[in-house]
């Protein structure tokens, strides 16, 4: 029996997104565009073939940047403190008891925010908004029902068995909690002091390599082949500036209340696991924000602090301050939605799973939410690309500003307090022990 499992396969959608990466990261494809015709003409699927689409990636990797790309992107930790405009240092003087709902909220936030996106995670939009008009629950404004026609869960080919609010009694494993989880078991064997190689190690060790999507399971690959590191992040990653970091951003912040540059420093040590550049950034940039959003509520404050800490230069700097000039031009909250899906194009897997495409969609809950749980992270979901990871995002960040006691109990009692996850240890365990956890590393 013939055992083949395509995901270790390099398809013509991987091809096509590392054309769409080298041209969005300044490279002149020229000297290659008929090998990729060549390649992407090739049967792949054919194992024999393989070696002429790796052989591809390894040349394209290795193109350098035009000299008139007006970005500077660099992945390494002190050039990219070289590459920021200025720094910000928060500081932060809570109670304990206040700082524990902080960090109880985030941890909360974490979870609703993902399970109110997570059933309807890769519906693109035409199909996200028809169902919920159809059914009375847009704008949304709860966790999405399927207590509705069957005609319509037929014509939206919903299955009726997934993770909507019927269905719920703990939150079931997802990617985007499975890394928070990581992040407090990397911390709580390693102490603050932990480098990259423990992060990689962690995953070799505590989480199956199919529980990994995208970059991630990449970066697993080149893992077991034994390359460590930064260039596990490199080596014939199409994927390597998707949302996966970002998504790995959230624990970083929790452990560093007040002190951004921290927060992204460690962010930086799990990122270059997997990710380069903008990759990178997104999850500096998210867990500066948190950090930040235990000193203040400001959300304008807090994505400012974030930005911080990566390159003023960058792509996603840009994109995310063209946001908040949005915000202040007065732009509507759905006119702000068109505006996004027509600079990303959802129906590419390279524009709907990248970082800056979804950190958009993050700035965007953040700056219209206007302080609202609830508003804040229905207002990440609702405009569709990846869903459950930018509903998670803000969830964190406004759980952290509200805190556990000010989050509405409609978002929090349908999960009864109870997190299941794919990594060893914590497997099914209390929320409110995660937090307890937390502040516990905090102190110590």
């Amino acid at each position: 029996m013939e055992m083949i499992h395509w995901w270790l396969y390099i398809s013509k959608d991987d091809l096509e997104t590392e054309r769409l990466q080298c041209l969005q990261e300044g490279k002149d494809l020229t000297p290659l565009l008929a090998e990729f015709g060549r390649v992407k003409s090739l049967n792949l699927k054919d194992q024999g073939n393989q070696s002429a689409a790796q052989g591809l990636l390894d040349e394209t990797i290795s193109l350098p940047v035009r000299d008139d790309f007006p970005h500077v992107e660099p992945s390494g930790l002190e050039e990219i403190r070289a590459a920021r405009l200025r720094q910000s240092s928060m500081g932060v003087n809570l109670p304990r008891g206040g700082l524990f709902d902080k960090v109880y909220g985030a941890w909360l936030g974490r979870v609703s925010g993902c399970l109110l996106g997570k059933p309807v995670e890769t519906w693109r939009s035409p199909r996200l908004w028809g169902f919920l008009r159809e059914t009375g629950q847009y704008p949304l404004g709860d966790y999405i029902s399927v207590d509705v026609p069957e005609e319509i869960l037929q014509k939206y080919e919903v299955d009726k068995e997934g993770c909507f609010i019927e269905n719920v009694d703990h939150m079931i494993e997802d990617d985007d909690t499975n890394y928070t989880t990581i992040g407090l078991a990397v911390m709580t064997r390693h102490g603050r002091g932990f480098t990259s190689l423990d992060v990689a190690n962690l995953w070799l060790h505590e989480m199956p390599i199919l529980h990994t999507f995208t970059a991630e399971r990449v970066a697993y690959r080149n893992l077991c082949l034994l390359i460590p590191p930064p260039a596990s992040a490199m080596y014939r990653n199409p994927h390597r500036e998707w949302i996966g970091a970002q998504i790995r951003a959230d624990f970083w912040g929790y452990s560093a209340p007040g002190d951004p540059e921290l927060a992204a420093e460690y962010a930086w040590r799990d990122a270059c696991v997997s990710h380069v550049k903008n990759g990178v950034y997104g999850e500096m940039w998210v867990a500066a924000m948190i950090a930040t959003a235990f000193s203040t509520d400001d959300v304008s404050v807090i994505i400012e602090s974030g930005l911080s800490q990566i390159p003023y230069r960058c792509r996603l700097a840009g994109e995310v301050r063209a946001m908040m000039k949005w915000r202040e031009e007065g732009v509507a909250y759905d006119e702000a939605v068109r505006r996004i899906h027509a600079i990303w194009d959802e129906s590419r897997a390279h524009d709907w799973c990248h970082t800056i495409s979804n950190a958009r969609i993050v700035a965007l809950g953040l700056l219209w939410g206007d302080g609202d749980f609830g508003d804040s992270i229905t207002k990440a979901v609702q405009p569709g690309f990846d869903t459950d990871c930018n509903g998670a995002t803000v969830g964190s960040i406004m759980g952290v500003i509200r805190g556990a006691s000010k989050i509405p109990t409609k978002w929090k009692a349908p999960f009864n307090d109870t997190l299941e996850t794919g990594v060893s240890g914590y497997h099914k365990v209390k929320i409110r022990y995660m937090a307890e956890e937390t502040l516990r590393l905090n102190e110590a």
